[in-house]
């Protein structure tokens, strides 16, 4: 009886569905945010390979490593050889260009990654979409078809600025949506001599087997000539995107939190003037041997029901606006440059909204249900 009634307030209980419909996809919406940067970041990582920084760095960015212990690096047990019996391995020197983005023209960073020894084995999630591979020693990059996307000027054919440098844009490559794709990729040595540099930021190496991890970083951690932290590539890139995730899912329950309690006073305001437009007809209900928990359940459910359509509202919206679109952090963040990924807005998401929603519905009918649970029959009658 109480829902069949719902039309007939249907302007009050528009209130409680567009207060929890803009508390949910603001939440979904920020979430995803985070859901979209630790998917792109886990794809990068793979159990076979290693990634090594100086001690103690945080970050690519923050490393800085010596190519005399990058040689030394290289002889360890524990890294795969090739057929000449090479390591299968890169070392890898960072850095980042200013470009304008496609979409405002507004200069953003994007990574710069000069890769050496055989990278395309190490990585061989790397296919070229355009072009071909560039040649070391000539001032060539490579260009991630997320990056092309993102910024201007870097279509097959073109020259980059950076610097007191010109480089030729010779191939696009697509690298199964991690964070790679994001980036630039050069020779490492002419990467270096561009930038007047020296050093390495990472090497990143294919293991023999996942289990030889623990080989190459006993043989590290052993060697009093090195000063590498040793981290399985899947747990380097978790780490990456929980420093940054964290502080995204942060931000979005603490807006949540502020948009639900404005969002409860409006179900409470609402509620209780059902229950007390409904007295009568709630009186009734007792007079004829409905019980107070009767009444308590039936306004609970119609908080909740007006609470759930305004979640799946909410997530509609935020489905239709974002799902999909491509966003990139702020250069710095997370400790890497600017790294483009896709907003993903799924089941799992959805499901944390409606949570939220019943939440909201639960404390902003549970008053209201009390009240309506202690309406004196006699009073209410006698107001026919």
């Amino acid at each position: 009886m109480n829902l069949r009634n719902l039309p007939a307030r249907a302007a009050s209980s528009f209130v409680i569905v567009v207060g929890i419909a803009g508390v949910v996809a603001v939440l979904i919406s920020v979430l995803s945010i985070s859901t979209g940067l630790t998917h792109t970041l886990a794809n990068t990582g793979r159990a076979e390979r290693a990634i090594i920084l100086y001690t103690g760095a945080q970050s690519e960015v923050e490393s800085n490593l010596s190519r005399d212990a990058v040689l030394t690096l290289m002889d360890l047990p524990g890294i795969k050889r090739d057929g000449e019996g090479k390591p299968v391995a890169s070392a890898d020197a960072m850095a980042s260009m200013w470009l304008p983005k496609s979409a405002t023209g507004a200069l953003g960073s994007v990574t710069f990654r000069g890769v050496s020894g055989n990278p395309f084995a190490v990585r061989p999630e790397i296919k070229i979409l355009q072009g071909r591979i560039f040649q070391p020693g000539v001032r060539e990059l490579m260009v991630g078809k997320t990056a092309q996307a993102n910024f201007q000027g870097l279509k097959l054919g073109s020259r980059v600025k950076s610097t007191d440098s010109e480089w030729l844009v010779v191939g696009v490559f697509e690298s199964n949506g991690d964070a790679h794709e994001s980036e630039l990729i050069a020779d490492a040595d002419t990467v270096l001599s561009a930038y007047h540099r020296t050093t390495f930021n990472s090497v990143t190496v294919w293991l023999e087997s996942p289990a030889a991890f623990d080989t190459l970083k006993a043989s590290v951690t052993t060697n009093p000539t090195l000063s590498m932290d040793v981290q399985r590539e899947a747990a380097y890139y978790e780490q990456q995107s929980k420093r940054f995730g964290t502080f995204l899912a942060v931000v979005a329950n603490v807006i949540g939190i502020v948009m639900a309690i404005g969002a409860i006073f409006g179900a409470l305001n609402t509620m209780y003037s059902a229950v007390s437009a409904r007295a009568v007809e709630i009186a009734t209900l007792r007079a004829i041997g409905f019980g107070s928990a009767g009444v308590v359940m039936s306004v609970l459910v119609e908080a909740l029901t007006l609470a759930i359509f305004g979640a799946l509202c909410g997530a509609a919206l935020a489905w239709f606006f974002f799902n999909g679109n491509t966003v990139s952090t702020i250069s710095g963040a997370g400790g890497f440059s600017q790294v483009a990924f896709h907003l993903h807005i799924g089941f799992n998401l959805i499901a944390v909204g409606v949570a939220w929603a019943c939440v909201v519905g639960l404390v902003g009918g549970l008053f209201p249900a009390i009240r309506a649970a202690r309406l004196p029959v006699a009073a209410a009658l006698r107001a026919l």
